[in-house]
């Protein structure tokens, strides 16, 4: 597999993880995250805006492997305004454990900045939550850089992640150097931009050279960069194949040459540049 992230409060984060969002409640997330467990892949990424948290636990008791190996993370849904201030927030928390079936998630995140008027009491209540062990960390979902200063001036500890679209038509250097520098992990969401440039030129041609498919270019291209990174897929056969990535590397010219493709590309929402 591709190892993992140390994280800023001394947790490990496997790299290399299996979203599900849009993964429908029920057999389909069941039989994925299943897969996944058998295949190797030791991180399942959910949130409660997916419905699928009870499904994603069910997986993973049946595959017979210990709680700890398993990294699993879960989000709050803090799409907008919505509610969650700190009580609100330790209430969704212990729901989405209810529904997952655990006492404790490895990583529980604030799904997005766009609740400005509770976010810093999310935050509060994600740090004593950290406090409490119902959480082994804790961090954000697409916060940009001025959602991130806001919180360094009232957080008692900084996120261990930053979950953000991420891709080659996405790269986000300004994001992504801050993170670094504040000692923030980057996971990568929608790492292959939903599909929208698998068969371009250069995409297909890339791939080519480092013999290998174009959604395993886009992964290594991830994992190169340094991120976490989460394909979703329901499909066994992609399943596996996003997995097997550790036979290639990227040129550094290639790299260099990927960077040319940066357009700032969303493929979804992007609430790193809301207020």
């Amino acid at each position: 597999m591709a190892g993992v992230a140390v994280l800023n409060d001394g947790g490990r984060m496997p790299r290399l993880g299996l979203g599900v969002f849009r993964s429908e409640p029920g057999p389909a997330t069941f039989h994925a995250v299943l897969t996944a467990l058998q295949l190797g892949y030791r991180h399942i990424d959910t949130a409660a805006y997916y419905r699928n948290e009870q499904s994603v636990g069910e997986a993973i008791r049946a595959s017979g492997i210990p709680r700890e190996e398993v990294f699993v993370t879960t989000k709050l849904a803090s799409m907008g305004p919505s509610g969650y201030d700190y009580e609100g927030t330790m209430r969704a928390l212990k729901e989405s454990l209810r529904q997952l079936g655990m006492s404790y998630v490895d990583m529980y995140l604030i799904h997005s900045p766009n609740d400005k008027q509770n976010r810093l009491e999310q935050w509060r209540a994600l740090e004593d939550a950290k406090t409490a062990g119902l959480a082994r960390s804790i961090g954000v979902s697409n916060y940009g850089i001025h959602h991130l200063e806001e919180l360094e001036k009232h957080c008692r500890l900084m996120p261990a992640t930053n979950q953000v679209e991420l891709h080659p038509w996405l790269a986000r250097p300004e994001l992504v150097s801050y993170c670094k520098s504040k000692g923030i992990v980057l996971t990568a969401y929608s790492p292959l931009a939903k599909a929208a440039k698998m068969s371009d030129r250069e995409v297909v041609a890339l791939a080519n050279k480092c013999k290998c498919t174009p959604a395993q270019l886009l992964i290594k291209w991830s994992l190169q960069q340094g991120f976490v990174t989460i394909p979703k897929s329901t499909n066994p056969d992609r399943i596996r194949e996003n997995m097997q990535v550790e036979s290639f590397d990227i040129a550094e010219e290639d790299l260099l040459k990927m960077k040319s493709w940066d357009c700032y590309m969303t493929t979804g929402w992007d609430p790193t540049r809301s207020m």
